[in-house]
């Protein structure tokens, strides 16, 4: 980092925005910290960060631009897509016949210059602004970066006076048989403002939650739920019907829980939603989780791997035969590690068949198959007929019971790479689940190439991140000393507009990965317990799920609070 920052000090010195004594001061501190100069600087208000800005693009005799003065076009914010501007922080300023000039906060990352010119097809002229603008640009004009706040969207409290002006009465028996309400109009407009407003915010989830006196609306962000202003209770019936109609669902059916999909525009966005209707005792609760397909990220390292781990894993999930099994609770990414997965591997010479329930994301170039138990396509059933498909590669969402283990064990024996899922808290309990469900040890011992436990926490914000000391409790929960702190570099945030003050914007995955030798193979079968297995695995070197955290906390990744929730059982 201090090398990193050598040539800006060098240039804020030469510009006369820090006295070099100021400098020298600040060195000291930075490294006592183990942080950046410049980052401190910043922290400590000596230098602003359009200062900063000035000296980056001083060294590079690049124009400074100030995003928020701009008013760009369109057509340029469509000449690069809204995936390419989010993973490599670019804002389009200006659109010529065979170029494009783009804003960026830092004119040495030629990786990213050079990766545009490559994507685009176009030369590349660069701009400097700051991070602080280009955030604010990539929210003002990229709809999938909102950051959203803690209140509900403007419009949508128009609509609910409206409703409420209009003196809506609706009950339960009023929409039974699907009569158009009153205000049919507000309502959608309503319900269409629900779902607007959380896509904005990044939510994962929508909760409409009938309770005895209230109507409760709650939106899950990277995984943690936040309740929101929601409509009156006596909108409720009409809202949940409004939802069973847009979902296929029987509005006149309320004794049993129900399935269904939506899918709906948001902006110039297609997004799907899977709906589920649950009947509670104040009224059918509905949960929607939302599918954003574009904004699906499939590349090993967007999922959290260090450098170490991701090679293991590439390694793992190359190999030509054998089951690679992820085990987490619900909510943990499973299903996005095994995309990623497929994604790595599919290429033109490889033939890939996935069964799920449900079918999430739409993968180009490979074959999915979505399990519809009413008509009898079970997991089992759908094996056993792409087995005669000849796939190199078959994902199986998850594997439920010994009839889908049996195929899946088979498969993985007869030359076939077998991905799939499996509830345990750990990895070396997937072995013990798997001789439970009734699959025999010697058939786990000889097929299972690969167990891995994973869990999701969450990112520090980038916007707010600074500086942080943990506190003694939690070196002690985390079984840290004082000796850890050297060369570490905690991070914690303070809260802004962009994380919903929150101190947290997005998350990704901490791992523990047990590669099964020969020695475990025996283990295997001989029925050993977990607990023996998780021995041998960690004489093998297997970091345990606290461990890989602790890394992450320690690089400023996360915070030792979200690594403590996420592994409350994995202390030894």
């Amino acid at each position: 980092m201090a090398e990193k920052d050598d040539y800006l000090v060098d240039i804020l010195v030469d510009l006369g925005f820090v006295s070099p004594e100021k400098v020298a001061e600040l060195r000291r501190e930075a490294t006592e910290a183990s942080v950046g100069v410049v980052d401190l600087m910043v922290a400590n208000k000596v230098v602003r960060p359009a200062d900063v800005t000035q000296a980056k693009a001083a060294h590079f005799g690049a124009e400074v631009v100030s995003l928020s003065e701009v008013k760009i076009e369109d057509d340029v914010i469509s000449s690069i897509p809204r995936n390419i501007a989010r993973k490599y922080r670019v804002i389009p300023v200006f659109k010529h016949e065979n170029s494009i000039t783009v804003a960026i906060a830092d004119p040495s990352d030629l990786t990213t210059i050079d990766s545009l010119t490559h994507l685009l097809h176009v030369d590349i002229d660069v701009r400097v602004a700051s991070e602080p603008d280009i955030e604010a640009a990539l929210t003002k004009y990229y709809a999938e970066r909102g950051g959203g706040g803690g209140t509900v969207d403007p419009r949508m409290k128009e609509v609910i006076e409206d409703l409420t002006r209009e003196h809506v009465e609706v009950s339960g028996s009023a929409m039974e048989d699907g009569a158009v309400v009153e205000a049919d109009a507000p309502l959608i407009k309503l319900v269409n403002s629900i779902i607007a407003e959380a896509f904005k915010m990044r939510a994962s989830d929508i909760h409409l939650e009938p309770l005895s006196k209230v109507f409760r609306m709650r939106y899950r962000i990277d995984g943690v739920l936040h309740e929101l202003k929601a409509p009156p209770k006596r909108l409720q019936a009409a809202v949940i019907s409004r939802l069973k109609i847009q979902s296929n669902m029987s509005i006149s059916e309320h004794r049993i829980p129900q399935d269904g999909r939506i899918q709906t525009a948001v902006g110039k966005k297609l997004i799907d939603l899977r709906v589920s209707c649950l009947p509670t005792n104040h009224g059918e609760s509905i949960v929607m989780r939302i599918l954003d397909k574009e904004g699906l990220r499939l590349g090993l390292p967007e999922l959290g791997f260090f450098t170490d781990d991701q090679q293991t894993f590439e390694k793992l999930i190359g190999l030509p035969d054998g089951i690679l099994l992820v085990t987490g609770p619900t909510g943990s990414g499973k299903t996005t590690t095994l995309y990623s997965c497929l994604h790595f591997i599919n290429r033109p010479d490889r033939k890939i068949i996935t069964v799920e329930d449900p079918v999430e994301y739409l993968l180009s170039g490979i074959n999915q198959v979505q399990v519809a138990e009413a008509v009898g396509l079970t997991f089992s059933f759908a094996l056993r007929s792409i087995l005669r498909q000849a796939p190199n590669v078959i994902m199986i969402g998850e594997i439920r019971d010994l009839e889908t283990a049996s195929i899946a064990i088979n498969a993985s024996l007869t030359g076939h790479l077998v991905f799939s899922t499996l509830h345990t808290n750990d990895a070396p309990s997937a072995v013990t689940r798997l001789i439970d469900i009734g699959v025999k040890p010697f058939l786990v011992a000889s097929s299972t190439r690969a167990l891995m436990a994973q869990r999701l926490v969450r990112k520090v914000c980038k916007q707010c991140a600074a500086p942080s000391v943990p506190t003694e409790a939690e070196l002690r929960t985390l079984g840290m000393d004082a000796g850890s702190l050297q060369g570490a570099n905690f991070q914690k945030g303070k809260g802004c507009s962009n994380c919903s003050n929150t101190g947290y914007r997005g998350r990704f995955g901490i791992f523990e990965i047990f590669v099964i030798d020969d020695e475990a193979r025996k283990l295997i079968y001989e029925k050993v317990s977990s607990s023996v297995l998780r021995a041998r695995a960690r004489e093998m070197g297997m970091r345990t799920l606290r461990e890989d955290g602790i890394r992450k906390v320690q690089a400023g990744l996360t915070t030792p609070d979200e690594v403590i929730r996420a592994t409350v059982g994995d202390a030894e």
